[in-house]
């Protein structure tokens, strides 16, 4: 099977003796141990090289299908799944004692290193090596020159002073912000990535315009990326909560205000909110007419207590009013004004309070029930008392079918992980699951949060109708299209017919893996987009993290880089990569770090963040000194001049 990395040999099998054609007799001298393990060496590498053809034989079909562009890769790739089927940390060993390559590097061209050590190995035993290079798809230069050629048609020029592509998701705002756009790409952004989950058509066609007029100003070409939002499981939307606002002064450390809280008070229908205010609540609006500056507007907050808000700002659109204690406000609370000294009091209710998002507070232990449809709900908030849903929080998934799809015991991660839950009842509408992991205080679960299902052989269709719809705007936009939540060859081959349909079979074609089983058949997908004139692989760490298991995820995108480096297909290295300085404007160490990583791959990706521009600077830089002692997985000795 190829995607699991396995084949009809085990380690005793590679022992099988040379054919006559390749064993002369052998010369002695040296040290006799050392003549001993040469010979047991060549015995075993000849048996795996031999697997290795075996294998490339029996892939015929599938090798058939690739483009002739792509069939020295392909060929290189069947021959790396046969040397990582076995174990060879002993022969390594063993070879590494002779001084000799351990075929650590071998990925790129593995036929040409393996012959290189048997070469090596007879001449040490004084026995004859006949050249066998027609028979290896590629050696250590050209490997290097095919991934070169792969990743320029797909990424686009490689960047002048460092070796890695820095791509950059654009936030709702590039748009409508042509200077945003023309920002990312003075700071170094190479390709552009649009999310087609969120935004619309009119959208994206806005972005893509806004990247071109940048990239042409700059002379800079910038590649574009369009993301469909693929078969994506999702919580369903949660009631909303009671509209409660709550103002809350700044104190300091001895519970001295340092800080009013702001309220902006707005007439009823109007959506303007003031930039410098703490909330916004709609009023009456010929009660707002009466405020002018000084004006204090008394009521009693929805606990009871007395407050007072000192109006300090008024004008056409409102009013801000400040307090120093603490108020909750509902849509019952009245404010008043005037009424001292004889005056007539004027009162109006706090009409209009933004809703709060509806979430469930899950601790461990409780019950959520997964349902097909409906309005999510806390525990005990069922229409019915009678009903058992009316004891259990719960919550609908955006793609019912894999209700049918799961197991009893089968683990769920809700919201990137965060809340975890096992399987306990099933029915045909509806799933119980008990949480197993949650913060001691308990997780909040939000509506649109993803749901993982790691445990669970999922079929679901590989493009939604959205996506078909999205396609239209994407071929006449993108330079690559990312098919997201990619399981299986006959996804791409989906893709690639609505790609045909629509004039545009010349796409790049990006798989992002980011499900278990994606990557347990990377190696079939690899090859299924081989059909295609250009493809790349995407290591999407956040939902792959979830799949495979936190503690699994260095192993699995190492995993997936290797794989890669051996097909000479670009990777993108995707996921948090220095997200808490794109979001905060400073890095932890520990991102710093991941990003230097990022170098072995052919492009970096950042999410957006109020500090993007400057994530982009330090992230070129770390790319431009990384790119000086790292090629792939091969360090490279550049003088070190710290200890001159």
């Amino acid at each position: 099977m190829i995607g699991r990395y396995k084949c009809d040999m085990n380690y005793k099998d590679i022992t099988t003796p040379l054919a006559a054609a390749d064993t002369p007799p052998t010369a002695g001298g040296g040290d006799p141990q050392d003549f001993k393990i040469c010979v047991t060496l060549i015995e075993q590498l000849w048996a795996l090289r031999q697997a290795m053809l075996g294998r490339e034989k029996a892939l015929a079909r599938e090798l058939d299908k690739v483009l002739p562009q792509y069939h020295l890769s392909a060929r290189n790739l069947a021959h790396y799944l046969t040397l990582r089927s076995v174990d060879l940390r002993e022969v390594q060993e063993q070879l590494a004692r002779l001084g000799l390559s351990s075929l650590g590097r071998s990925e790129s061209h593995v036929l040409a290193s393996l012959d290189k050590v048997l070469g090596l190995l007879h001449r040490l035993t004084g026995q004859l090596w006949h050249d066998k290079s027609h028979e290896e798809p590629a050696g250590s230069t050209s490997s290097r020159e095919l991934l070169k050629q792969h990743t320029l048609q797909l990424l686009g020029q490689t960047p002048a002073k460092r070796p890695v592509r820095i791509m950059v998701t654009l936030p709702s705002a590039a748009a409508d912000d042509a200077n945003m756009v023309r920002d990312l790409v003075d700071a170094g952004m190479d390709i552009a990535r649009i999310n087609c989950a969120h935004d619309s058509a009119a959208d994206w066609q806005r972005m893509a315009a806004n990247v071109r007029r940048a990239a042409k100003a700059a002379r800079h070409p910038v590649k574009l990326l369009m993301d469909l939002g693929g078969p994506k499981i999702r919580t369903g939307p949660i009631a909303e909560r009671p509209p409660v606002l709550k103002l809350k002064p700044g104190k300091d450390e001895l519970g001295r205000v340092f800080r009013p809280a702001r309220l902006h008070l707005r007439p009823i229908g109007s959506t303007e909110a003031a930039p410098d205010a703490d909330a916004s609540v709609g009023v009456w609006e010929a009660w707002l007419k009466r405020l002018k500056p000084g004006t204090s507007i008394e009521f009693l907050d929805a606990r009871g207590a007395k407050r007072h808000l000192l109006v300090i700002q008024r004008d056409d659109k409102g009013a801000i009013a400040e307090t120093l204690q603490t108020a909750y406000l509902t849509p019952e609370t009245i404010l008043s004004i005037g009424g001292g000294g004889g005056k007539k009091k004027h009162t109006t209710l706090v009409c209009q309070i933004d809703g709060q998002p509806g979430t469930l507070l899950l601790h461990v232990g409780d019950l959520l029930r997964l349902t097909r449809d409906g309005l999510g709900q806390a525990a005990g908030l069922g229409d019915d008392a009678d009903e058992a849903s009316a004891d259990l929080a719960q919550v609908a998934v955006t793609l019912p079918q894999v209700i049918d799809q799961v197991k009893v015991g089968h683990r769920v991660w809700f919201d990137d992980g965060r809340i975890g839950g096992v399987i306990r009842h099933k029915s045909a509408d509806w799933l119980d699951i008990e949480i197993t992991q949650a913060r001691p205080g308990g997780e909040k679960l939000g509506g649109d949060k993803g749901i993982n299902l790691p445990d669970s052989q999922l079929n679901l269709p590989a493009l939604s109708d959205k996506d078909i719809n999205d396609l239209t705007t994407v071929v006449a936009e993108a330079d690559m299209v990312g098919l997201s939540f990619v399981q299986k060859p006959a996804d791409i081959d989906l893709l690639r017919d609505h790609l045909q349909r629509l004039g545009r079979d010349d796409i790049g074609i990006v798989l992002k893996i980011e499900t278990l089983q994606g990557f347990e058949n990377l190696p079939e997908l690899m090859l299924a987009a081989m059909a295609t004139k250009m493809a790349g692989v995407m290591i999407a760490r956040g939902d792959l993290a979830v799949e495979c298991g936190y503690e699994r995820l260095a192993e699995v995108q190492e995993e997936i880089l290797w794989c890669a480096e051996a097909a000479h297909m670009p990777v993108i290295w995707a996921t948090q990569v220095l997200e808490l300085m794109a979001k905060t404007g400073l890095p932890s160490r520990a991102e710093i770090s991941d990003a230097g990583l990022g170098v072995r791959a052919e492009c970096v990706m950042l999410n957006k963040g109020p500090y993007i521009t400057q994530a982009i600077r330090t992230l070129d830089d770390i790319l431009q000194r990384m790119g000086g002692h790292q090629a792939k997985k091969r360090p490279l000795l550049r003088a070190l001049r710290a200890w001159d």
